[in-house]
């Protein structure tokens, strides 16, 4: 395997290897994503529904996912065939694997096309199932849900363990705010006496995340796991490999870019660059995101072929 300290060489070889549609998805420092309590609560409607098709206009960004209700877990049951904006069916030739379902057994990351492009799920496979939290938005139907939320999961049986905790979360929103967090305590316990039940545990433990909220801020979370210093976010895996790419580019390009790029005042105050910094990290964040994975520790991202990134301090243990 090569080794290599992350200079502009190293740049152009990711950009060789890796596919140039991928996108980072980034927010704005003091976001933090929804509760799962907290989505059902935000929620107009939430509806499990099978997808039947879409609507397209001029621009690849005007669609929207036709849907077929099944069941109305909270608000009123549409009585046909309702659209949501700015999803869309996933292409005919999936070669990038877009149409993948949802974990059943996953309760707190989102679905994996959450963590690219636009930060939420946005394409689904035509036949699938899936729970819907939506809100009206300019009189059309949206996702309820931000970045990085559970807005739209498959859930193919009614007795799906996602399916069960959203009415159970329905319910408790519906009673006196006073008693929530009994009903809350209660149903966990209740879930985790059942010990010879591995779901039952997993669902214990998301309303014992509920009883925990809100979430920490989203970047402080991504900047530990980078750092080695805390765990990846269920699902996040390539957005931390993606940002652990932009920085190991920034610690050995960003005195080159500077001084080639930006000018210090005759004061020295003050630095102006005809460039942001940043931009390069953004570039290989994209590059990077669906095809390399960080470390345990957080100190190197394997982008595959047989090519390694190491942080420069550990170079020369790396080998050759």
């Amino acid at each position: 395997m090569k080794h290599h300290h992350i200079f502009a060489a190293a740049a152009l070889s990711l950009g060789a290897i890796l596919p140039a549609s991928a996108q980072a998805c980034s927010v704005v420092s003091d976001y933090r994503v929804p509760t799962n309590l907290e989505l059902v609560g935000q929620s107009e409607l939430i509806l499990r529904a099978r997808v039947v098709g879409e609507t397209t206009g001029e621009d690849q960004w005007e669609r929207g996912l036709l849907v077929e209700p099944v069941e109305a877990l909270k608000g009123e049951m549409p009585s046909g065939t309702i659209e949501i904006s700015g999803s869309g069916l996933v292409p005919s030739q999936d070669e990038r694997g877009f149409g993948l379902l949802s974990n059943p057994y996953e309760l707190e990351g989102a679905h994996p096309l959450s963590y690219i492009g636009g930060c939420i799920r946005y394409m689904f496979p035509e036949g699938t199932t899936a729970l819907f939290f939506l809100e009206r938005r300019d009189g059309d139907w949206a996702p309820a849900g931000d970045a990085f939320s559970r807005w739209a999961e498959d859930v193919i049986r009614d007795d799906a363990p996602w399916m069960k905790l959203t009415r159970f979360y329905a319910n408790v929103l519906e009673s006196d705010p006073t008693e929530r967090k009994a009903l809350l305590e209660a149903e966990r316990d209740r879930l985790r006496a059942r010990e010879d039940d591995p779901v039952a545990a997993l669902m214990a433990s998301d309303i014992e995340r509920q009883l925990a909220g809100p979430n920490e801020e989203w970047n402080t979370i991504m900047r530990r796991a980078i750092d080695g210093e805390g765990e990846i976010p269920p699902g996040a895996e390539s957005e931390a490999a993606a940002s652990a790419v932009a920085d190991l580019i920034m610690d050995s390009e960003q005195a080159e870019v500077m001084e080639e790029e930006c000018a210090i005042s005759v004061e020295g105050d003050t630095m102006t660059c005809e460039m942001p910094i940043e931009g390069e990290a953004e570039i290989m964040e994209e590059e990077a995101l669906l095809a390399c994975e960080l470390s345990a520790d957080g100190q190197s991202v394997d982008c595959g072929g047989g090519v390694e990134y190491f942080r420069p301090q550990n170079i020369e243990d790396a080998g050759s």
